[in-house]
């Protein structure tokens, strides 16, 4: 299969030994991957699955204007199953394919709220960042109960990315105090829009108007987005998933590229289109936004489940 520029997340692990108090999950390929197509078939590995009230704790690491944090942070809100009611097709809808994977898990499906966001405009770990500083970052969030979400602005450069990876998930020891997820997301408009921002910048068939008119931050919400989904089916390193534990394909990373029907290497899929921007979207959001989020493996069918 010929090469195409994809939205990929790749695995990274601590070396050193006093980082070993926080374990990594990949959430999904690295950038040279999809050589052949495969037959998917998410297993579940028996693990525990995230359950009952979660919040979302945002630590922006960097400076992001206003617009720019409203935008992630209304696609978060999304998610609540406090949210109004969207017009559909909503992220509400996409985001209930998740709940489909707790069939076999005696796990309740979680209710995620909006928590705590934490600004760190200074950079004051400075603008590169190594995996040590990544969990310091991670843990000023919530302590349990929680994903903590370390988003880093365009300027700042972390190991790995948009050499091996967009974004990627993992958690916390057990402990008493309790266990949390996270994860990672950076802005990949100034470094590597072409790999971490497609079908925004770069398609094999031109490039799709962004919803929200930030291709970095659109794409972050994509990266996002697969996160999740791979966070909360597959916490552990023990839930669903396909392949190795160290390099699994989850409920997003096993269908990327594919945002819409008719999908195809290079091609998005048919997506709907604003007629007033001429924006690109298959997910209507809270407070009237419009986003692009990937396909998610439906467990149910064996198949990329595409809301447009």
């Amino acid at each position: 299969m010929a090469s195409y520029p994809l939205l990929l997340f790749c695995f990274f692990v601590f070396s050193s030994s006093s980082l070993d108090l926080f374990r990594f999950s990949d959430g999904a390929r690295t950038l040279t991957a999809l050589v052949e197509e495969q037959p998917l078939a998410l297993t579940y590995h028996k693990g525990a699955l995230l359950s009952g009230p979660i919040s979302i704790n945002l630590i922006w690491y960097g400076k992001f204007t206003a617009s720019q944090r409203a935008t992630l942070t209304d696609f978060v809100s999304s998610l609540s199953s406090a949210a109004p009611p969207q017009p559909e097709p909503s992220v509400a809808a996409w985001w209930k394919t998740t709940a489909k994977y707790y069939a076999q898990s005696k796990a309740r499906f979680p209710a995620l709220t909006l928590g705590a966001q934490v600004l760190d405009e200074s950079c004051s770990l400075g603008r590169s960042l190594a995996e040590p500083q990544l969990v310091e970052l991670v843990r000023r969030g919530a302590p349990r109960r929680a994903i903590n979400v370390v988003l880093t602005a365009d300027d700042v450069a972390v190991e790995g990315f948009c050499m091996s990876r967009c974004g990627s998930h993992g958690s916390s020891p057990r402990s008493r105090a309790g266990r949390f997820a996270y994860i990672w997301v950076g802005n990949s408009a100034v470094q590597c829009p072409g790999q971490c921002a497609w079908p925004f910048h770069q398609p094999v068939y031109g490039p799709l108007t962004a919803p929200n008119g930030d291709v970095g931050i659109d794409g972050m919400v994509i990266n996002l987005a697969s996160m999740l989904a791979g966070t909360v089916t597959n916490p552990f390193r023990n839930g669903y998933y396909q392949g190795p534990a160290e390099a699994p394909l989850e409920a997003a990373t096993a269908c990327t590229g594919v945002y819409g029907k008719g999908a195809y290497p290079g091609y998005a899929g048919d997506l709907l289109v604003d007629p007033t921007t001429g924006a690109s979207y298959n997910a209507n959001g809270a407070h009237g936004r419009k986003y692009l989020v990937p396909a998610l493996f439906d467990p149910s069918t064996s198949t990329c489940s595409t809301l447009a």
